[in-house]
């Protein structure tokens, strides 16, 4: 088999209908919209959600919850990314890592507000470490090989 050769099964792909490109067609002159009326027209989409004055259907079903428009977004990380990054060559271990150093080193691709840093994985290196939040599991398993969790704004 050849990539020249490759096509898709039959009916795979269907054209487009073309409305409104004449009568012989069969989608000319109304385009499939039927005859007058609001739903005719264009610019009409909000009308699927109304029901006649009856309580729509999403206003009906229950809310939980809150979503805060402006909270803050981590980068989260675990200590078994940490230590395949210092094995493969990318992170300093001796050096004080942070956001920076992470992003620079190719460990993440932004930091947005902070690193969260997670317990999954183990970690071999001592560590000098500073992040926006921490777990516990993290935290235990930094100290427990020596190293040191600095989490900003925490005194």
């Amino acid at each position: 088999m050849k990539l020249n050769e490759l096509s898709d099964n039959k009916g795979a792909r269907k054209n487009r209908t073309r409305v409104g490109r004449g009568i012989g067609s069969g989608k000319g002159k109304t385009g499939g919209r039927g005859v007058k009326g609001q739903k005719s027209r264009s610019g009409v989409s909000g009308i699927r959600a109304y029901e006649g004055g009856q309580m729509p259907l999403y206003m009906r079903l229950p809310k939980r919850g809150f979503n805060t428009p402006n909270a803050s977004k981590y980068v989260e990380i675990n200590v078994g990314r940490l230590q395949a990054a210092i094995d493969a060559g990318k992170l300093d271990a001796k050096k004080k890592i942070d956001a920076a150093v992470l992003v620079e080193a190719g460990v993440v691709r932004r930091s947005r507000d902070g690193i969260r840093l997670l317990g999954v994985g183990a970690l071999k290196a001592k560590l000098d470490i500073e992040v926006a939040h921490a777990s516990a599991g993290a935290r235990a398993a930094v100290e427990k090989v020596g190293g040191a969790v600095t989490v900003k704004g925490e005194k």
